[in-house]
């Protein structure tokens, strides 16, 4: 049997971990949203983090727009 252990972390932790000068350039609420990593945080490669801070800035803009 394979264990997964999953991690909640927001993205400002993903963005300081591997683009940290990109910090100012989110805004508050951006930084906040949490992610679900299905492996941890700890083995989540510079690839996938890039993805999932485009997902996440792509998933706060379509809510900005349903309000």
């Amino acid at each position: 049997m394979i264990f997964v252990e999953m991690e909640t972390v927001k993205l400002s932790e993903i963005v300081l971990k591997w683009f940290p000068e990109m910090m100012p350039f989110f805004n508050q609420s951006e930084l906040n949203f949490r992610i679900v990593l299905r492996d941890g945080l700890g083995i989540l490669e510079e690839e996938d983090a890039l993805e999932i801070i485009q997902y996440s800035i792509c998933e706060q803009q379509n809510q900005a727009l349903l309000h």
